[in-house]
């Protein structure tokens, strides 16, 4: 495998940002790794931060590189900063960064498949909110999603303000505006895509039952549930941390769509 630190201009932003880019190299005398690289494009999985993190933290966190390695899976990972994968009330772009520049760009630099059932897009925390959010908004454009340890209930913290600590960023990020039934509120817009002929991305959801977002992610299994949207759950001890994301992105990528023998 490949791993590159990509440093490039964003016109969306009217900054210079960053990607960590994991690309399929195929080998036969890598001791200790499995490596393969079965096409031209490559499948490609966008691997979404949380809100304390940056591009390079799945790759220091976990064994991402190692686990995609023997897939032949390229990983894509954006840097979005604090900004919950939405334009921003007060503040950057980074919905339109993340849905229509970064694509483009990334495919630009790199061998990446743009067929929907090569493309698929996951992450943790706030990366698991955007995850899905990209994906049940443009179903067209991914074959499957995963959330681990996301914040599926926007709408909620939003109203609620059971996170005080985040208010300000909230304000930044979504000024005064109210998340219930809006393209934001992911407890909707999985209840309406349900109701569409779309495509129909598979959802993969995981969370710790001793998670501080353990909730949020009940609220969404059951928006799934009511909606008759099929979602595959798992839920276990576990808390908001890195050995749990370790292993359970281990989980997402077996449970990917992918030809084995691709």
């Amino acid at each position: 495998m490949a791993l590159i630190t990509c440093h490039f201009y964003s016109e969306t932003l009217g900054l210079s940002t960053s990607m960590t880019v994991i690309l399929p190299q195929q080998t036969s005398t890598q001791i200790g790794m499995d490596s393969r690289s079965g096409q031209n494009k490559h499948r490609t999985l966008y691997l979404l931060h949380g809100f304390s993190d940056d591009d390079t933290i799945w790759s220091r966190r976990t064994s991402i590189e190692r686990y995609a390695a023997e897939l032949g899976l390229a990983v894509v990972m954006p840097n979005v900063h604090q900004s919950f994968y939405s334009d921003m009330e007060y503040g950057n772009k980074y919905w339109t960064f993340l849905t229509e520049e970064l694509p483009s760009v990334a495919r630009s630099f790199f061998p990446l498949s743009d067929a929907r059932e090569d493309n698929f897009v996951a992450g943790l925390s706030m990366g698991g909110y955007g995850a899905f959010k990209w994906a049940l908004r443009h179903p067209e454009r991914f074959a499957a999603a995963g959330s681990l340890s996301g914040a599926l209930d926007m709408a909620y913290h939003i109203k609620d303000v059971p996170l005080p600590h985040m208010n300000n960023y909230f304000k930044l990020i979504y000024g005064d505006r109210e998340l219930t039934g809006t393209d934001d509120d992911l407890l909707h817009v999985v209840s309406r895509l349900s109701e569409t002929d779309s495509p129909k991305p598979a959802l993969f959801q995981c969370c710790g039952t001793e998670d501080f977002l353990y909730n949020d992610n009940l609220a969404f299994r059951a928006a799934c549930e009511q909606a008759g949207y099929p979602l595959t759950y798992i839920e276990g001890p576990g808390s908001h941390e890195w050995g749990y994301w370790d292993e359970h992105i281990r989980h997402f990528l077996k449970w990917l769509p992918l030809d084995r023998e691709h």
